[in-house]
Parts: C-alpha cells; sequence; structure tokens
C-alpha cells in the first residue's frame, strides 16, 4: 500500500496505471474509519485493478470551526486498517495542496436546488464544500468507478447531480448505511456521544422506522408522519431540525405510489445526528 501526499504523485500513480489498462476505483473519507467506510473499501477492491482511498478533512464543508476542529483524526489507525485490505494507495493531501490560493480565492462548484434544501437549508454552503473538494479529487485521482455510503443520502445525489452536469466519466456507486445492532448508523461522530447520549441515540433511527412501517400499511398524510415523529424525537431528549418524506430520485415532493426517502436531522448534545431510510 502506497501513502501519497503531493498531487504530483497521485497524479502519476494514475497516469501509469491507465497507460497499462488498469481500472481504478476510488473510495473518499475523511479519516476516522469504521465498519461502514471499511465495507466501502471491500467492495471497491471487487470492481477495480487498482483502488484508492482518500484521507482528508475538508475544511470547506464545516459551518462551524468548532466542528472542524473537534472532528476526530485517527490516521495511524486508519491506515493499519487499510493495510490489512491491501488496498494500492492511500492519497492524504494536505489543505496547501488542495487549496494552494487558500479559502478565500477558490473556484467553487455549486449543484442547484438540491444543495440548499433538507441539509443544505440547516449547513448553508456546506454542500458547495463537498461538490469543490470531491470534483478536485475525482480530477486527481481520475477513477472510473467512485464508491459512497448511503448514510450521506443528500451527499449522494448531489455528487451524482455534479457527475452528470459536469460530464465526469465516473460511475457512482451508493451502498446502504451501515448501523451498529441497536440500528444507530456508523458515524466517526458518534465516538463524541456521551454514554447516556449513546443509548438515545438510536431513537432517530426508530423514529424512521415507525414513518416507514405506517406509510407501508397505507398511511399517506406525510406531513402528519414527520409532525408526530418530530414529538418523539423532542420527548427522547433530541432537537430535531428535520423530519421528512421525500422523493428518493431527486428529493423533492413525496408522491403516493413513488420511491421514496425518509430523511431526518437532529442535535444530542453536542454532536448533530443525520439519518435516512428509504421506503
Amino acid at each position: 500500500m502506497r501513502l501519497i501526499q503531493r498531487p504530483s504523485e497521485m497524479h502519476a500513480c494514475v497516469v501509469d496505471w491507465q497507460q497499462a489498462g488498469q481500472k481504478i476505483v476510488f473510495v473518499p473519507t475523511m479519516g476516522n474509519l469504521h465498519a461502514g467506510h471499511l465495507s466501502l473499501v471491500e467492495h471497491a477492491m471487487s470492481l477495480a485493478d487498482r483502488v484508492v482511498v482518500s484521507i482528508f478533512v475538508n475544511p470547506l464543508q464545516f459551518n462551524e470551526s468548532g466542528d472542524f476542529d473537534a472532528y476526530p483524526r485517527s490516521l495511524d489507525d486508519d491506515l493499519k486498517q487499510l493495510t490489512d485490505f491491501q488496498i494500492d494507495a492511500v492519497f492524504v493531501p494536505s489543505e496547501a495542496d488542495l487549496y494552494p490560493q487558500g479559502r478565500e480565492c477558490l473556484t467553487w462548484i455549486e449543484v442547484p436546488t438540491l444543495s440548499t434544501m433538507l441539509e443544505g437549508a440547516s449547513r448553508p454552503g456546506h454542500f458547495r464544500g463537498v461538490a469543490t473538494v470531491v470534483a478536485k479529487l475525482f480530477h486527481l485521482v481520475q477513477p472510473e468507478v467512485a464508491v459512497f455510503g448511503e448514510k450521506d443520502y443528500q451527499q449522494l445525489l448531489v455528487i451524482r447531480q455534479m457527475v452528470a452536469d459536469l460530464n465526469f466519466p465516473i460511475e457512482i456507486v451508493g451502498l446502504p448505511t451501515c448501523r451498529e445492532s441497536d440500528g444507530l448508523a456508523l458515524s466517526s461522530r458518534n465516538s463524541r456521544l456521551t454514554a447516556v447520549e449513546r443509548q438515545k441515540a438510536p431513537a432517530l433511527y426508530h423514529s424512521l422506522c415507525l414513518i416507514k412501517e405506517k406509510i407501508q400499511a397505507g398511511i399517506t398524510e406525510f406531513a402528519l408522519l414527520e409532525n408526530e415523529a418530530t414529538r418523539a424525537l423532542h420527548q427522547e431528549g433530541m432537537e430535531p431540525e428535520y423530519v421528512c418524506v421525500r422523493s428518493a430520485r431527486d428529493l423533492g415532493p413525496a408522491r403516493v405510489g413513488a420511491d421514496l426517502v425518509i430523511l431526518a436531522a437532529a442535535r444530542l448534545g453536542q454532536i448533530r445526528l443525520i439519518d435516512n431510510l428509504r421506503v
């Protein structure tokens, strides 16, 4: 496994692989790897001749400097876990490598509509930061396939739209959310939950499951279901930001008979949790 820090070195690797006719699959991460990330890596290995994993905590997608500073970083442990998978390269650029002109003089990429609802409304500018860094990483790694988790469902749709709009020749693969035994979606931020908060956290997923059960039972008053779930989360000690039933295709208004997704975000203490569930 090769540790690469410089974009020029990453580019040189890519050129060699492409000249050899080898297929590159890419898994972008922000590190602090857990079983969910590793499931993406394992799937990527089944698709490719060469697998690249990136680790970069992207400052552009954080709305709060405190959240960026507190984001867990565990590079040594991450590299140890990735060694077990025998991947080809881990790309670990610095902020100066990716943003040589600094944060104030950037060319931004912004995906309209999808970037301003739900997570985008709660975290203005978040998806602009995501789209910008992912586009830069795609340019440097030049994969034929990129693998993401569905836990960040809106992010997955934003990236797919960006790829389509900018004609990137990349297939975007989304894999189901990995969960703890009690249903809590795996997340790097879970390590910051207190013991009491950790016991309460699965309530977010359970609220989505209840909505799904009711929809499947024929209840289609979506606003009523959203309001009931919001009240239940308040009773669990959370501060819900949104609970929404939307079109799974584009997060437009939910329609009876269409493929749907239930999305939610809530604060629990100092930690912000997000989750989703397909119907």
